[in-house]
């Protein structure tokens, strides 16, 4: 591919993990590099001078987008701002790193998008297909840019990869073998604008595949139900027996089964032998059926898997209360899924949530809370909370300046036997890089 980029003017525009990584790997291939940020210090990866990188900090490139031929934008920056725009007035390719990546990828792609679950499903399928071949890698909104990893793959390696809505507003050639819609719910409306934008964005994942490519996707919600990929499409449910298609994978009387490939009803495992939830464990085994793997290594990985770092992770227990982080659940319907995650153990929860506000109805979040003994709320949203647990007669609330101060709060107001659980069911940029580092404050917070 070196040869489509030799000597291309190019502007990269975002420098945070996968604008860095997009930038230097058009860099190798020959191209004439720009890199831009709002941001007039940037914590590099590398030495941008001597990779032979240009760089135009501190401004927005509405001025001088015009001199490329091509533009690359982060998963972070809108597609309505005004230098996208212009750039696409003027005629000149706009593309995510996702698609750039996909362009350079020699190897199989299983591309997974959904509002919740996807980095436990991409991970679980990404150890699961491992076990099939070895050369498998896990990549994408997931922590590891997919840019800087497949230009060292070859055609025997299977991509395993998260992939955002974000990211599906850029694509143009993007074609995984395999894609899965896992679930659609209400998020990213203050980026999307209106849900119809972001079912939108989420279908672009099989906008290009074939008759030959795979699509998985959950028969239990009502949007993926109804979505029209154009190839082979294979449905996951824990409600129905899916006795009307001839592929799917389905829970009856407590167990995974599964038809796939005309090969007749395959018991995997009971749902009792793994940590995963449910919608999850069906979805992973739907995808790693569909990539060709043993039902007998599905069962194995599902059996083993402890779980995902910041989505329903243990910390430690004090006092005989135990603490959870669950800082990926940045929207309600993630939270909901925590809160329901501790409906066996009729344990009391002490709650600590709110945040970067996504212009998010919170009134379903807060008609979950019959276990939550007390909520304590912090960040941008904690009001809008408030008022909703107030509309709903939900008064055991409070709120609390910080994330420190909302840990020590709910050390002082929880009794041995109860979950202190930290879902906040809203995304993290009020207060925090990231959910990866409000999580990691959070734990440091515990253990303190």
């Amino acid at each position: 591919m070196s040869e489509v980029f030799e000597g291309k003017k190019v502007l990269v525009c975002g420098m945070a993990r996968s604008g860095q990584a997009a930038a230097l790997v058009l860099r190798q291939l020959g191209a004439d590099v720009t890199a831009t940020d709002l941001r007039e210090e940037i914590s590099w990866d590398y030495d941008p001078v001597a990779e032979g990188i240009k760089c135009r900090l501190g401004q927005a490139p509405d001025e001088f987008v015009g001199e490329f031929e091509l533009v690359i934008i982060s998963p972070g920056i809108s597609v309505y701002a005004p230098f996208v725009k212009a750039a696409e007035a003027l005629g000149i390719a706009v593309w995510g790193e996702a698609e750039l990546a996909y362009r350079l990828c020699p190897c199989p792609m299983i591309a997974i998008t959904g509002t919740n679950g996807k980095t436990t499903v991409t991970t679980l399928v990404g150890e699961i297909v491992k076990r099939h071949n070895a050369g498998t890698v896990i990549a994408g909104n997931i922590g590891i840019p997919l840019t800087g990893l497949v230009t060292g793959l070859t055609p025997e390696n299977i991509v395993v990869a998260e992939i955002s809505s974000f990211q599906l507003e850029t694509i143009s050639a993007f074609r995984p073998k395999i894609s899965a819609v896992l679930n659609m719910t209400e998020d990213h409306l203050d980026r999307h604008l209106t849900m119809e934008n972001y079912i939108a964005a989420k279908a672009r994942i099989f906008e290009n595949q074939g008759q030959k490519d795979i699509c998985v996707l959950n028969y239990d919600n009502d949007i993926t139900r109804e979505m029209k990929p154009h190839g082979r499409v294979v449905y996951f449910s824990a409600r129905d027996t899916l006795e009307s298609f001839s592929e799917g994978v389905f829970l009856r009387e407590g167990r995974i089964f599964a038809k796939v490939d005309g090969n007749g009803e395959i018991p995997i495992l009971s749902i009792e032998e793994t940590k995963v939830m449910p919608e999850n464990a069906l979805a992973a085994t739907a995808l790693s059926l569909c990539a060709g793997v043993a039902p007998s290594f599905i069962a194995d990985v599902l059996r083993e898997f402890q779980g995902v770092t910041h989505r329903l992770e243990y910390v430690t227990t004090i006092d005989g209360t135990e603490y959870y982080n669950d800082s990926k659940a940045t929207n309600t319907d993630a939270a909901i899924k925590a809160l329901e995650a501790f409906d066996k153990s009729n344990r009391p929860i002490v709650l600590i949530g709110g945040g970067y506000d996504k212009n998010t109805d919170f009134t379903p979040w807060v008609g979950a809370m019959g276990k939550v003994a007390r909520l304590i709320l912090i960040g941008q949203t904690a009001a809008q909370i408030a008022k909703t647990c107030d509309a709903a007669g939900f008064s055991s609330y409070e709120k609390a300046d910080s994330l420190q101060a909302a840990v020590l709060r709910a050390k002082e107001v929880s009794n041995a036997g109860d979950v202190v659980l930290f879902s906040p069911a809203c995304a993290s940029f009020d207060m925090f890089k990231n959910f990866e580092e409000r999580g990691e404050l959070f734990k440091q917070f515990v253990n303190a």
